[in-house]
């Protein structure tokens, strides 16, 4: 199931998937420690001698929104034969490790009942189900789960009165023991043990009389300690906050803090549909719940990809974390990309190389590229005959380059000498110096790596453009900083680069640039001629202006190619893409749609745009990645081509991204066409959200 409404903190993330279960609970990392694991966190009524579990299986009708501007949820769940409406919202609080989960119950009986609500908990604390602990505190009157550093307190409210009615402790996972959540689905009825040890879960359950057509409203929180945060205690005083100030007042300020931060930056959004500026906004909301408070921008959280992987995205793939940096950035949120400048910084390895991806905690993560190449397989031979070739760096070039190109561009817009001043040796000169070393003898293009989609090792025109873009920001850094000698040695470098892209990477006989070429070691150059949306790259970092005619010519081969030829549309990675493939019929479908790809035609349109009439198509792309988003505004990996349904992760950070670059570069091209010829000024400045007239913001002559 795609997962849905994502809520978080930095330090607590919490996601439901698409029954509004709760599925996945980070903590006290973005993308690690998942205490849920994928496993339900179930969600019950009992009314009229009658339990239900809130899913659509089982009558409910749910409906998964969000307040608008904010990372509150406004989720209604509707089922007509009990009778009952749910309003919920939930929220992590903005500053301390709290989520927050109210229900107001509409009776639409004519008869007063009573109706009990139910939470179910299946942690695996740390990401193990072996040796937690679920205990009742009588003081608190409260449900604890624990294991190690780790702890975790439930309790609810009603009328103003805190603390839990009813529960049910126990183990489960052993024969003839499902889980404590049976025991509420006979009778609505718990069995109150008070504590259980090994692998546990609990229910906690509070009630209300409901008068006919009535509401009434339900509270429900869970607090997360650490060790040194106190632990029990700590989680103890969180829930005193809550029980002392009330759960309303953490709603409100969240709301609050939400709307503040997503409307930070006054915007003149030039007219654009209202439906895309509200995606813009979401998207950068969704986008602040995948970052961590140690500064690691993690790619997705949604651990039902495990059961097609056997691993997750909740990592930090330097790519994407500069591709989602350089959006924040010009969305105008600088605090939070100077972390992930320092993540990268923490993490680059002496020689000056980023490695493939790295944990939130700045440890190394899985990979599966090898540090060591499999010798080629003499004619004839078998399997017996491979043997270990010359060892290779296990790298993607493209993301060390990247993160120096979206550091400069970082720069260029904020001046905070300051912030870059650390980071220069640390981080930009050590990883240009690879950049100028780690390259073909014989073209001068960056030396093979793999790919941005993992998947091949050569010479890819990617990540010859990222890395001729990060020499370019290298050199620029060298020369702000007074230090002539580096500056000319990136130049040279870059120009060598581009040289090279000219001689080997545009090919004639394609009339467009190749994917990706291999050296051997006699000079002989091998073409995969194969069209990859990734050649978008060639305008993106600068290597070539977006109306040159290579780059037109390479655009739309991958627009004709790739655009799937089906009701959903939009663009495949490349051409024959296996990854979730649904379909066989590969002239009308190279690969599932992906959002990215799709959008990365957007960028194009603008990018090369003269005139405001030239920038439709970029609003054209944007309808219908709008159109094709969850009811919440949640974007994923992919699209079915057939049925539009998500596919792989969801939400992706960088789907998201993308929106706000595209949008941000499309509201700089359209201030930039729309300047007065007289003055130079623009025509016009409206700032949505701002009344008063400021002189720098109005046209006059």
């Amino acid at each position: 199931m795609p997962r849905d409404l994502p809520i978080g903190n930095e330090r607590l993330l919490v996601l439901f998937d698409d029954d509004y279960v709760l599925r996945d609970f980070y903590y006290p990392n973005v993308g690690k420690e998942n205490h849920a694991g994928g496993f339900p966190f179930r969600f019950g009524v009992f009314v009229d001698g009658r339990f239900s579990w809130v899913r659509r299986d089982t009558g409910w009708r749910i409906d998964r929104r969000y307040e608008r501007d904010t990372l509150v949820t406004d989720v209604t769940c509707t089922h007509e034969a009990l009778g009952l409406e749910l309003r919920c919202s939930d929220c992590v609080d903005f500053h301390e490790t709290l989520l927050i989960r109210k229900v107001r119950i509409l009776n639409r009986a004519a008869d007063e009942r009573e109706v009990r609500l139910y939470w179910h908990h299946d942690f695996r604390i740390s990401e193990s189900d072996v040796g937690d602990t679920a205990a009742y505190d009588p003081e608190t009157r409260t449900v604890t789960h624990y294991k190690g550093y780790r702890y975790f307190l439930a309790n609810t409210l009603v009328d103003g009165v805190a603390g839990v009615e009813r529960f049910a402790i126990g183990q489960k996972g052993a024969p003839g023991r499902e889980g404590t959540w049976r025991d509420a689905e006979d009778d609505g009825n718990l069995g109150m043990n008070p504590i259980a040890q090994g692998a546990v879960d609990s229910v906690v359950s509070a009630s209300a009389r409901v008068g006919g057509n009535g509401e009434r409203a339900i509270y429900y929180w869970c607090c997360a300690a650490k060790i040194w945060e106190g632990a029990w205690d700590g989680a103890k005083e969180l829930n005193a906050k809550v029980v002392a100030r009330g759960p309303e007042a953490f709603f409100t300020r969240t709301r609050a803090w939400w709307r503040l931060w997503v409307n930070k930056e006054p915007t003149e959004f030039f007219g654009l549909p209202p439906s895309i500026v509200d995606l813009y906004k979401r998207s950068l909301l969704i986008v602040a719940t995948q970052i961590d408070e140690g500064g690691g921008i993690i790619a997705a959280n949604d651990s039902d990809i495990t059961h097609f992987a056997r691993d997750t995205y909740s990592y930090v793939w330097p790519r994407d974390g500069a591709l989602v940096a350089h959006a924040l950035d010009m969305a105008g949120y600088p605090e939070k990309t100077l972390k992930f400048f320092h993540f990268c910084a923490d993490v680059i390895t002496p020689q000056g190389y980023l490695l493939h991806k790295y944990n939130p905690d700045k440890s190394l993560a899985s990979s599966w590229h090898p540090w060591v190449a499999l010798a080629a397989l003499p004619a004839g031979g078998t399997q017996a005959d491979l043997k270990l070739g010359r060892p290779q760096l296990p790298i993607q070039e493209d993301e060390t380059a990247l993160v120096v190109w979206a550091m400069w561009h970082h720069f260029q817009r904020y001046r905070d000498i300051d912030a870059m001043k650390p980071l220069y040796g640390r981080l930009i000169r050590k990883a240009a110096d690879f950049m100028v070393g780690y390259r073909d003898p014989h073209t001068k293009l960056p030396a093979p790596s793999y790919d941005l989609w993992e998947e091949r090792r050569g010479i890819l025109t990617f990540t010859c453009a990222a890395v001729y873009g990060g020499l370019v920001a290298a050199a620029e850094f060298a020369g702000a900083f007074g230090d002539p000698d580096h500056a000319a040695r990136y130049s040279a470098a870059a120009r060598e680069i581009k040289d090279g892209m000219d001689r080997h990477l545009w090919r004639p006989e394609l009339n467009r640039f190749a994917r990706m070429i291999n050296v051997g070691d006699d000079g002989a150059i091998t073409v995969d001629p194969v069209i990859d949306a990734s050649l978008y790259g060639t305008f993106a970092f600068g290597a070539y202006a977006a109306d040159d005619p290579r780059v037109e010519a390479t655009m739309k081969a991958v627009r004709d190619r790739l655009w799937c030829k089906t009701d959903v549309g939009g663009v495949a990675r490349y051409e024959d893409d296996y990854y979730h493939a649904v379909s066989q019929d590969k002239q009308a479908v190279p690969g599932n749609p992906w959002f990215i790809c799709t959008m990365w035609l957007a960028l194009h349109s603008v990018h090369k745009a003269k005139t405001v009439e030239e920038l439709a198509e970029a609003v054209q792309i944007l309808e219908w990645v709008d159109s094709r988003k969850l009811p919440s505004g949640v974007l994923a990996e992919q699209v079915n081509p057939y049925t539009n349904a998500p596919m792989s992760v969801s939400p992706l950070t960088w789907s998201h991204a993308t929106v706000v670059d595209v949008v941000q570069s499309y509201l700089e091209k359209r201030e930039a066409v729309e300047r007065c010829p007289t003055c130079g000024g623009p025509k016009r400045r409206k700032i949505e959200g701002y009344e008063r007239n400021e002189p720098n913001l109005t046209h006059t002559h």
